[in-house]
């Protein structure tokens, strides 16, 4: 290809660690409480649904560590799906993240960043003769345009910041979750303890027997867990500046998620103990409210709205640089195997995929403008679990495929783990087509307009390449 620069091993554990926590608290430890209020109407129900949403994840994570260990490189699943599957099933994954699922992730997190800086600071109006101009009366782009812009502004700044190099969008990754953390402990501590607080509210076990939650309503409230819960799998896409991935990769995502559940149990529990389920769902009907700031309001008032405002702009940002820095590194290999165009492999003197980068930033952006948050957040979910069930079947497949191969991790409960988390994804997929019509038929609209670019690639490279695997 011409490109003689190689990405460069330079990070340890310990980034694989922040890389994975900052990838997953975004936007969904503050404001996923509401909708699962609304869907549940049951404290001990929500607490459930994050504790299985998180042992679901855990499952997840354990069959991807395996995979990891055994194929880390940069490109994350792509590099897997390839070797397991094929290059159609690599290029409709590496397709589908670029279309939907890390640049929605992006918009998504960038959008709630603008909400909290507009609660703190009142965004200007822009073009608010346009606000109900619609495209198919599906999609709003000017509504709430001043948000909107706000928000791809975000997601260029911090484009441009990765661009500028690897170590300084890891550093900003790693300042940002210093300072994420310290607030939500400052939550938790100063939550629990004040008079309002009322552990009744979420240890009413009668509440697991009252016959009002049905399978569907549990998987559909999950929907919401698991977007909070979403991101561990980015650390895979930068294995190729990993130093010992095979070890660093596995280890880094089985702690970053048991950590992950810890806090999420924590956090929940505070805003359970602060807020009635009836006053979560009228935050979430209110639709221009956040769980988080309604819990904080009621102890520390106007001036915890401020700091919780703050906390959540901080927390957005972080993750939303985590996701940009980590989401082009798939396009980057896709185009080095010509399974992308090809001035997305070409690297800066500062040995970082720009145009990769660039080009994800443009396409976020305009995501930003077609939807809202929880629609958005829905349809990554729906999305990212076929691929997600897809790894954990390529655990079964490897072991049958390279048997004696070197195995530096090896998922806990074979085959019973890799099985249970297969067959969760089925039901969520289903689930969702019946629950999310709208959202489901967009997701899987956008990953099948891979297929026709998939056809004109292998025309253009094919012969270059070989034949399909």
């Amino acid at each position: 290809m011409g490109n003689q620069r190689s990405l460069v091993r330079t990070l340890g554990l310990g980034y694989v660690i922040i890389f994975v926590v900052a990838n997953i608290i975004g936007s969904g430890v503050y404001k996923k409480i509401a909708p699962m209020a609304a869907e549940l109407h049951s404290s001990v129900w929500i607490l459930m649904a994050w504790i299985v949403g998180g042992i679901i994840t855990l499952f997840g994570a354990l069959s991807n560590a395996e995979v990891a260990g055994l194929l880390a490189d940069t490109g994350g699943d792509f590099v897997y799906f390839k070797k397991i599957y094929n290059r159609f099933f690599a290029f409709l994954y590496g397709w589908s993240l670029f279309t939907v699922i890390q640049t929605a992730t992006i918009s998504s997190l960038a959008y709630v960043f603008a909400q909290s800086l507009n609660s703190i600071v009142p965004i200007p109006e822009i073009f608010p003769s346009l606000q109900h101009f619609s495209i198919g009366g599906v999609f709003f782009p000017f509504q709430d345009f001043g948000v909107k812009l706000t928000a791809i502004l975000l997601i260029l700044l911090l484009t441009g910041l990765n661009i500028s190099g690897l170590k300084s969008g890891a550093g900003t990754s790693k300042a940002i979750l210093i300072l994420v953390g310290a607030g939500l402990l400052v939550i938790v501590v100063f939550g629990l303890a004040h008079v309002k607080a009322t552990p009744a509210n979420f240890m009413d076990v009668r509440e697991l027997t009252n016959g009002a939650v049905t399978l569907s309503s549990f998987y559909t409230a999950m929907l919401a867990a698991f977007w909070a819960y979403q991101g561990w799998v980015s650390v895979g896409f930068i294995g190729g500046e990993v130093k010992d991935p095979k070890k660093n990769i596995p280890r880094g995502i089985v702690i970053g998620v048991f950590i992950i559940i810890a806090i999420y149990l924590l956090v929940n529990v505070t805003y359970l103990s602060l807020l009635p389920i009836p006053q979560l769902e009228q935050v979430y009907n209110a639709g221009n409210q956040i769980a988080a700031v309604e819990a904080v309001r009621s102890f520390w008032g106007a001036g915890g709205v401020l700091f919780i405002s703050l906390l959540i702009l901080v927390t957005t940002l972080g993750c939303t640089n985590a996701s940009i820095l980590t989401g082009a590194r798939p396009y980057y290999a896709m185009a080095r195997e010509r399974l992308f165009f090809p001035g997305i492999a070409k690297l800066n003197s500062a040995n970082v995929p720009s145009n990769s980068l660039l080009w994800q930033g443009i396409w976020a952006s305009v995501l930003v403008l077609s939807g809202t948050f929880d629609q958005l957040t829905d349809m990554i979910i729906f999305a990212v679990f076929i691929f997600y069930g897809a790894t954990s079947l390529g655990v079964i497949i490897l072991r049958y495929k390279m048997p004696d191969a070197h195995r530096p991790y090896k998922v806990w409960g074979y085959p019973v783990v890799p099985i249970i988390f297969i067959l969760f994804c089925i039901g969520l997929f289903i689930n969702t087509v019946v629950t999310r019509p709208r959202e489901a038929a967009i997701g899987m609209t956008l990953i099948l307009t891979g297929i026709p670019v998939f056809l004109y690639l292998q025309r253009k490279y094919g012969k270059e390449e070989g034949e399909i695997n």
